[in-house]
């Protein structure tokens, strides 16, 4: 057990949370207690807000060329302490170091991406009716930004997150999960050596009913940005109408994965199980429905389930590693409820389907890689978002068919498909019902792009330019002058 207490960053400094409440961190590999943490409650939301009001007014007038400077040395750090970084991700997360170094490195890249771009973005000058008259479209930061995360990438969204709100001219206010606070405190360290402002940037773990809900009501407020799950982003959107303000919410997915016999097999099964088991499943872009044309659907069943059966399960610290273990006990128990109802309803194991046991996994959270074949359509494991290491496929017959299955689902995030047939390619990246389609590659979602949901999936969205907008208001200026 640890015997000293990690603080939290409110206002710019290091404390203790007021209410003296402290959460233990969990190893999900070992059931360890890594780390205990200090936990903010209403109050401290209160105060770290007040201080960004007043931080946010000097900050705004900085150029952007400054604002990015800090973000650019903010990148530096995050690579130079890229070994630290990874290892508090398989401690808090047990994912893997091969992942952990590469969201290292996704977090590194936002906060270079976004201080690259800004001083690029500029206003608009539109003319009017009169020769003596013109508009000025200007982009100004909305002020304090609350930022909300979920455990599943806690450094890479994290930077996500600070990086276009600070470059933007912004303060932020972000809530780690529960089950990850590490990361986000971690990469608040380096802001502040990096030179973001005192008070600019507060990190408050704690209850996501206790902490988001104060910061969605908290009238300093300008605009709130969340990824993670359905009913916390409905709770979010709830709170937020009351105030009239802007929310982006990127929330669950439950991506279909669709290869017509016409596909390079065995990319597409590499990309599948890619697709799948990035991050042990736990990622809303993932590959939660596999479609396969009928002809071929049980040669690349076989090729699934034989990627599957050879992936390496363990320790996330070691190197050959593959998958590691579940985030927590009741992310397990949820993955053992819906593969069991949809045995219970008829679908049939191809491999995995337990934990496995025996030495290091007799401790810890885990979860063999899994592949079901005959799952009816009303079945959980192709309605709920599973997140985890689990894969149903189902044979269909036809583009039309394809297309019904694929969209028959209340998310609407990520959507992959694969033929060489580019005609079909193209129609059905029009029919599919998501925000993002992936042609004949796997993903994840490139900075520069926009990634953003249909549905139960969200609104708003994060990335590129279209990201960045969400972090400004515009302003309209008219001016007229004296034709003389």
């Amino acid at each position: 057990m640890p015997d000293t207490t990690q603080p939290l960053l409110l206002a710019g400094r290091w404390s203790e949370g007021s209410g003296g409440a402290v959460d233990e961190i969990e190893n999900p590999a070992t059931e360890e207690i890594i780390a205990r943490v200090s936990t903010a409650n209403d109050a401290d939301v209160e105060s770290a807000v007040a201080e960004a009001v007043r931080a946010q007014k000097s900050w705004a007038r900085v150029p952007a060329a400054g604002r990015a400077a800090v973000l650019h040395r903010l990148a530096t750090l995050i690579e130079r302490d890229a070994d630290r970084l990874a290892g508090i991700l398989v401690a808090e997360l047990g994912k893997p170091i091969i992942e952990a170094r590469a969201e290292v490195g996704a977090a590194a890249g936002f906060c270079q991406f976004f201080a690259g771009i800004i001083t690029t973005q500029g206003g608009e000058v539109l003319p009017l009716s009169s020769p003596s008259q013109e508009m000025w479209l200007r982009r100004e930061p909305i002020g304090v930004v609350a930022g909300i995360i979920p455990w599943n990438f806690p450094l890479a969204l994290a930077a996500r997150k600070l990086a276009p709100a600070l470059v933007t001219g912004n303060a932020i206010v972000l809530k780690p999960a529960e089950l990850t606070p590490l990361s986000a405190l971690a990469i608040a360290e380096l802001a502040i050596e990096a030179g973001v402002p005192e008070g600019l940037l507060s990190v408050l773990p704690g209850r996501g009913a206790v902490i988001g809900t104060a910061l969605v009501q908290n009238p300093a407020i300008g605009f709130v940005t969340m990824t993670g799950s359905v009913r916390a982003g409905r709770s979010i959107l709830h709170n937020a109408a009351d105030r009239i303000i802007p929310v982006s919410l990127e929330l669950g997915g439950k991506a279909p994965f669709i290869v017509f016999a016409d596909a390079d097999l065995d990319a597409a099964a590499e990309a599948a199980i890619a697709t799948r088991m990035m991050n042990n499943g736990q990622a809303c872009v993932a590959n939660e429905r596999t479609y396969v044309e009928r002809s071929v659907f049980d040669e690349f069943t076989a090729r699934m389930a034989a990627r599957l059966e050879s992936m390496v399960i363990g320790d996330p610290a070691d190197e050959a590693t593959q998958a590691g273990p579940k985030a927590s006990n009741a992310e397990l128990l949820n993955v053992e409820r819906i593969v069991g109802a949809a045995v219970d309803a008829g679908a049939r194991i191809v491999t995995g389907g337990e934990r496995p046991s025996g030495g290091a996994f007799d401790r810890g959270y885990w979860y063999r890689p899994t592949l079901l074949a005959d799952v009816s359509n009303d079945s959980p494991v192709l309605q709920e978002e599973v997140f985890g290491p689990v894969l149903p496929v189902v044979a269909f017959d036809g583009e039309e068919q394809a297309v019904a299955m694929a969209n028959d689902t209340v998310y609407g995030l990520s959507s992959y498909l694969y033929t060489e047939n580019f005609s079909r390619a193209m129609r059905m990246s029009h029919s599919l019902r998501s925000g993002e389609v992936f042609i004949n590659r796997g993903g994840p979602e490139e900075m520069n792009g926009f990634h953003g949901g249909w549905g139960e999936s969200g609104l708003g969205g994060d990335d590129g330019t279209h990201g960045l907008e969400l972090y400004r208001r515009k302003k309209s200026v008219y001016a007229a002058w004296s034709a003389s």
